[in-house]
Parts: structure tokens; C-alpha cells; sequence
């Protein structure tokens, strides 16, 4: 518990288990002269869209070219996004007795509070505490959630459930875009766990020295990322890094190595990565949709042919997680442990 970096008031130094190796560490200036493409999505999952067409067309664009964009006018409030980025700073900044219930160094826990995220064995350790939660369907999970702040449980709530179906509305949008049967993302491919990872980075006094979280492509189907407005998330673009400047009320949105599996290589997994700053603290809330974990995973039948064979095996999530831990979440061990060598 005394690990934690929220339950420290000033950091003077970086101590050791956090220094990376130099070949690790940040280098070189990044892209500047790129941004990731703004999707207005006309006002959400319950507006009708006039022009669906169009923007099934801005959402392909961007996935295809970068892997990751940022949305808006997505249906979800500012307020509700100011409330739940309000209560997970509050909780952060709660006495550590108050978290002490949540903290937990065993990464097989679903729900915990931990700190300083490890990939690989003995690997280093890296500038951020995460309140990981299960959070749908929220009946069944709530009671599972911190109750402190007061208002958690209830802001989070509201939240997951109008993020997922955010998440849906880019679902069926690529559905119909690719020309997959109706529904292709519904049931098992999505209906498994909603997981959120609420991130806290403190400032940090030496940002060359260390990482928020390493280079990695998400595990599951689709993401949302509530970034907040301090920045630090970078995403590999053409060989170089690209910075996602925060945009207010925005999500920032990414495809798991699943879509990209299943779209057999169209709609790509894209490597990105946290960055620490010395002069303000960060917090972001990353929404994951996963598959079940007896769910089926194969390229779509009708995205592959004789001129366009599959090129990832098929497999059972649940044999994906196992894998992808295994090989520390890295992007090109993973896709190639799944790639069909011709």
C-alpha cells in the first residue's frame, strides 16, 4: 500500500524500480506536424444521422490511416464527463486508509487498486497508480465498487453505460462500413466485461527516466479514453510518435488487437504509449469493451476469399489473454504468436 505514488505527497527523485533502461526510455522529438482526425458524431447513439453514410466514411478514414481518433458531440454530457473525472481525482486523493480496501498486488484480481504496472517478469516498473473495476452490467457489479467518494458508484454508473453505448454506436458504424452482417459486434464479441482503468500519473521529477505505461496495443475489441486536459498519451504513426492533445469533452477512441483480427488486418491495433510530465498530475478513464471469454475470435467470413485469405488464426479469447500476457502485451510478439505464415 505504501507504494502507491497518490499516497505521496512530493516526489523528489525517481527512485530505481522506475528508471528504465536508456533504449526504453523517451527519445527524440515527436510528430508534431500530425494530429489524430475529430469525428463529430452528430449527437450520439440516440440522435438520427442525416448524413450516416458520411461519417460511417470519417470513421474507416480514420481507423484505417491511424488506428485512433478523437470523438465529439458523442451524446455523453459534459457534466457527466466533469463528475466522473471529478470523483476519481477524489478518490486518488483520499487518505490511504480510505484505499487501503481496494489495493491489491495480485494481477489475477478483476477489481483492485495497484501501482506502478509491471510487464514481463522482473521488468520495470512504470509512473502510475490504476483503480482497474468491472463495471457491466452494472446491477451485477456495483456493489463491487469503492463506495467512497460518496458519489462514485453513482456517477460511474451512469458513465459506463452511456460510454459502452458509445462504443456500440462505433461498432455498428464499422459494421455497416465494412459490409459485415447486421449485429457482427453484438452478443459475445462485446457482451463480455466493460473494464475501466481509472490512471492517476503524478508529477513526475525526471520524465526522460520513465514511462506512464510502455508502447502496447490494447487486448480487447474497442476503446475509450476520457483523457482529461493534461496531455501525455502518444501513438505511433508512420514510424514516429504523435501526441493526442486533449480536447475538452472528447473521448479518444482506439481499436484492440481483436478488431483488428477480425477486420483480418484492415482496421489496425495501434501502439501507443503514457508519457510522464514534472509540473502537473494526470488522470485519464480508459473504458475497454471485451469479448466473453468463450468467445469465438476469427477474421470475418465476409472479409477473407481466395485473393484475400485469412491472415490471423482463430482462437478463444480467453487463449488470447493467456498469450498476449505471456508475451508482455508487446505488439509485434503478440500479432505474429496469431499470424498465419503462409
Amino acid at each position: 500500500m505504501d507504494t502507491l505514488l497518490s499516497n505521496m505527497e512530493f516526489h523528489q527523485t525517481v527512485p530505481e524500480q522506475f528508471v528504465l533502461p536508456p533504449e526504453n526510455r523517451v527519445a527524440g522529438e515527436i510528430n508534431a506536424s500530425v494530429s489524430l482526425p475529430v469525428i463529430d458524431l452528430r449527437g450520439g447513439p440516440h440522435c438520427h444521422v442525416p448524413d450516416r453514410d458520411k461519417l460511417i466514411r470519417e470513421v474507416l478514414r480514420a481507423g484505417k490511416e491511424f488506428g485512433f481518433f478523437q470523438v465529439i458531440n458523442h451524446g455523453v454530457s459534459e457534466q457527466l464527463m466533469k463528475d466522473i473525472m471529478g470523483v476519481t481525482e477524489e478518490f486518488f486523493n483520499m487518505p490511504k486508509e480510505d484505499k487501503a480496501a481496494f489495493y491489491s498486488e495480485d494481477a489475477s484480481k478483476t477489481n483492485r487498486l495497484f501501482s506502478s504496472t509491471i510487464y514481463g517478469k522482473d521488468g520495470p516498473r512504470y509512473w502510475r497508480d490504476c483503480l482497474k473495476l468491472a463495471c457491466y452490467p452494472v446491477p451485477e457489479t456495483i456493489n463491487e465498487w469503492p463506495n467512497k467518494p460518496t458519489k462514485f458508484r453513482e456517477v460511474l454508473a451512469k458513465f459506463i453505460v452511456e460510454a459502452r453505448e458509445v462504443s456500440m454506436m462505433l461498432l455498428s458504424l464499422i459494421c455497416e462500413g465494412l459490409g459485415l452482417k447486421e449485429g457482427y459486434f453484438e452478443g459475445d464479441v462485446s457482451s463480455g466485461q466493460v473494464l475501466i482503468n481509472a490512471n492517476y500519473y503524478p508529477p513526475c521529477p525526471k520524465p526522460d527516466l520513465t514511462l506512464g505505461l510502455p508502447p502496447h496495443c490494447d487486448r480487447n475489441l474497442i476503446t475509450l479514453l476520457l483523457q482529461g486536459d493534461v496531455s501525455g498519451l502518444q501513438i505511433m504513426h508512420q514510424g514516429r510518435w504523435v501526441g493526442a492533445a486533449p480536447i475538452p469533452n472528447a473521448f479518444v477512441v482506439n481499436f484492440g488487437h481483436q478488431l483488428e483480427i477480425i477486420t483480418n488486418g484492415i482496421l489496425k491495433s495501434v501502439e501507443h504509449r503514457a508519457v510522464t510530465n514534472s509540473g502537473a498530475a494526470r488522470m485519464s478513464m480508459a473504458v475497454f469493451i471485451m469479448p466473453t471469454m468463450e468467445s469465438f475470435i476469427s477474421p470475418a467470413k465476409e472479409l477473407t476469399n481466395e485473393e484475400n485469405p485469412p491472415l490471423y488464426k482463430s482462437f478463444l479469447f480467453k487463449d488470447f489473454l493467456r498469450i498476449y500476457t505471456d508475451l508482455s502485451a508487446k505488439r509485434v510478439d503478440v500479432m505474429e504468436a496469431f499470424k498465419i505464415n503462409v
